[in-house]
């Protein structure tokens, strides 16, 4: 989610290449006429060649950012699909408070480029957790002008806080104190290197052994301890359960790819968003398939879900989960019905990328956490197809199954796994204009945010569910498993809304930007979360180099849409230069924590680096948020 991705990355080589379809030379085109060709492109020389189809590179996690709304675009209306059903009344989900009125009622605030968190009246916001800050015990927080060790900062709070999760604790009341398990996805240059270390980004190719350390330790995830007295919250210094995970952190593998990437691994990297387990753990994602801080360390190692467990009780280290798929992973959400059995949803955000499924083997066991310690090293992984007229098919990515043999150069079900997005392409997923969070509501509704794709029609062809040219903007779709259930294997789909701003297409002549949004307008959502009272927000991310982009919309914010009338009110608004991110909150949903990634100018203290932090808003009166 982070433009600063894409800098860094520009200076290394991607893992592998990726096809963009293109009218009659989609991969799944290509290899539907010639499956032997799958092995021909696997190979050195075919992926050399990709440039004959026009071969891009994984983006990060905001990695196209292509939305400069002066470029031409299409001027045919959007296909527009069926709306979704109404569904039937929200059903409050255990913490919710019985005498409270969740209905969303609070005054939309207004668009704005202030260099300030604008939230609306009646609302407090308070910086709880900055880039830097001391994290495990015995740690020291970062100090203007200072550049200590790697080990040093190995200890604090990393850099770009990302997606992020709130955990209760046993023992404690969770409207009052938990865990903040919070994914770090990028390096803030300034805080970490003096000016002048490097121009604009890291760059691997001409860093030090030290410095590449340096910068790893930015990335991962930081779990911290925090709890609240008279209103306010802190993180609770010298916790044992605060700890960092980060690229210089060992972790064990689990899956069928362990036989080719063994035991260990030393790293993760890009820790965009993120997700929970039902039995507590914490899922941060991985969204890249190299180490561009490190280029020693073999490609394959990356790209993966890492389940971690925030009490430090039942993985004594992160564990990456490779049955669930390697590619650029944003965050993962999941469905769980009446038997304990679950599904993990997953976007890919590259331009284009598919969207999956992970189910177990079995079901997990809400009594004894360990006996899920394994559970996401065994099932099944799908990908979806959506298809014109609202349906939609799970495809199960299994070795051996048509297009996925040997002879297409897929000899174990580990290769599946590591080229999972060429594995999903071939046997007919759909591509994606950047899918990005997906989220799992009381309803069992399902939505999914499609950032934006500029290059639609270009790298790939319009079609029902990615239905505009160009697409600045983005969308989200809305879809139900056939019965509700996480072991379907067919889906019903609707597109949700169009983003956009109608003044500016008309301004532009160019209805493609318009939108259908019911209230207020935002362009490129990416951050999404269904509440516990079926409340949907959307936080988005901007390309806020786009002057365009700015002068209709303001800085990047945080919107709630009821998701039965479609209305969308505009909650917060972030400072400059920043994507706003991660949202988590307490169980009664009267304090809600939200990421400030990488704003640019003085925020959050005047006269100081800015950084990215974790901010908490509330109500004085501790009525709920957004009620």
């Amino acid at each position: 989610m982070s433009h600063s991705t894409d800098e860094a990355r520009a200076t290394c080589t991607p893992s592998f290449g990726r096809i963009s379809p293109k009218p009659g030379q989609s991969l799944d085109e290509v290899l539907a006429a010639d499956p032997a060709r799958r092995t021909w492109l696997k190979s050195g020389f075919g992926m050399a060649a990709l440039s004959v189809f026009g071969a891009t590179s994984l983006t990060a996690c905001g990695g196209d950012h292509d939305d400069d709304d002066d470029t031409p675009v299409s001027n045919d209306p959007p296909a527009q699909d069926p709306p979704a059903e109404t569904p039937e009344e929200t059903p409050r989900e255990p913490g919710l408070d019985p005498d409270k009125d969740y209905s969303i009622r609070f005054q939309s605030v207004a668009r704005t480029t202030a260099d300030t968190v604008t939230v609306p009246s009646g609302y407090q916001v308070q910086v709880l957790f900055s880039t830097g800050d001391a994290v495990e015990a015995g740690s020291t927080a970062w100090t203007e002008g200072a550049f200590p060790a790697w080990d040093v900062t190995d200890k604090r709070a990393g850099g770009d806080n990302d997606g992020m999760h709130y955990f209760a604790l046993p023992g404690v009341d969770p409207q009052q104190g938990g865990l903040l398990a919070i994914n770090h996805e990028q390096v803030d240059l300034k805080v970490y290197f003096p000016a002048g270390t490097f121009s604009g980004s890291f760059n691997e190719a001409t860093a030090t052994l030290d410095q590449k350390r340096l910068a790893l330790s930015a990335v991962g995830v930081s779990v911290i301890e925090v709890a609240q007295a008279n209103g306010t919250w802190s993180v609770k210094k010298d916790s044992t359960y605060n700890r960092r995970y980060t690229g210089n952190t060992a972790y064990g593998v689990g899956g069928p790819a362990r036989s080719r990437l063994g035991a260990t691994i030393i790293g993760t990297l890009n820790n965009c968003s993120s997700g929970a387990t039902p039995w507590g753990t914490y899922l941060t994602c991985e969204e890249t398939t190299s180490n561009y801080f490190d280029s020693s360390q073999p490609n394959i190692n990356y790209g993966w879900v890492v389940e971690l467990d925030p009490q430090g009780q039942l993985l004594p280290q992160g564990v990456k989960r490779t049955a669930m798929g390697r590619f650029a992973h944003e965050n993962v959400a999941y469905l769980v019905d009446e038997n304990n059995r679950v599904a993990f949803y997953m976007g890919d955000d590259t331009t284009p990328g598919c969207i999956y499924k992970f189910v177990p083997t079995r079901a997990y066991d809400p009594v004894n956490r360990a006996a899920n310690t394994n559970l996401l090293d065994e099932g099944t992984l799908y990908v979806a197809q959506f298809n014109a007229g609202g349906g939609g098919v799970w495809i199960p990515l299994v070795q051996g199954a048509a297009g996925l043999t040997s002879a297409d150069g897929f000899a174990t079900q580990a290769d599946v796994l590591i080229d999972c997005q060429d594995a999903a392409v071939s046997v007919g997923g759909t591509v994606m204009d950047r899918p990005e969070w997906i989220t799992v509501g009381p309803n069992k509704d399902i939505f999914v945010t499609l950032t934006n794709n500029s290059g639609r029609g270009t790298n790939a062809p319009v079609d029902a569910a990615n239905p505009r040219v160009e697409n600045h903007h983005g969308h989200i779709i809305r879809w139900n498993e056939a019965g509700n259930s996480p072991l379907a294997t067919t889906f019903t789909w609707s597109i949700f809304l169009l983003a956009g701003d109608p003044a500016q297409a008309a301004t532009l002549g160019k209805p493609n930007l318009a939108g259908n949004i019911n209230g207020d307008a935002f362009s490129s959502p990416d951050g999404l979360r269904l509440d516990a009272a079926g409340r949907l927000w959307v936080e988005t991310d901007m390309n806020l180099g786009s002057t365009a982009s700015t002068t209709v919309f303001g800085n990047n914010g945080m919107y709630c849409i009821d998701p039965t009338t479609g209305v969308s009110k505009r909650f917060l608004v972030g400072p400059v230069g920043c994507e706003i991110t991660g949202i988590a909150y307490t169980p009664d949903l009267t304090t809600f924590f939200v990421n400030i990634q990488h704003p640019t100018q003085a925020w959050p203290e005047a006269g100081r680096t800015p950084r990215s932090s974790t901010i908490v808003i509330r109500r004085p009166d501790s009525a709920p948020v957004g009620a």
